[in-house]
């Protein structure tokens, strides 16, 4: 189930809608997506703009989930999990050596995981 007219939806619930002032929250888990407009001062209520059942967490299943909500119309700032996040990246999903985007640290050196320094 994915909500293509995000104004009217919101039109519906009497909520002002004002791209810049919500984020799209994705979960993802092995089974099923889902897609989350949160208001930025937790002043609205969250709206659920997505929720697919067995449709499995790949880069082209959340492209195809950000197609069909129009995320490119809107621009709203994505928040999810670190997973999604290297799947929108574009990164290798999985068990890799180097699992963050953000820095070099190597999983697999179990021996450098506890290094204590001054």
């Amino acid at each position: 189930m994915f909500c293509c007219d995000t104004d009217g939806l919101l039109k519906e619930l009497r909520v002002a809608h004002e791209p810049n002032e919500w984020r799209l929250f994705i979960d993802a888990s092995k089974l099923s997506l889902k897609a989350v407009l949160l208001n930025n001062g937790n002043e609205l209520p969250s709206i659920p703009v997505a929720h697919a059942v067995y449709m499995k967490r790949t880069y082209h299943n959340l492209k195809q989930l950000l197609e069909m909500i129009n995320h490119r119309k809107y621009g709203w700032q994505i928040c999810a999990d670190l997973k999604v996040v290297s799947l929108l990246m574009g990164l290798q999903p999985g068990y890799t050596k180097h699992f963050c985007f953000l820095c070099l640290w190597d999983s697999r050196a179990i021996a450098l995981h506890y290094i204590k320094r001054d």
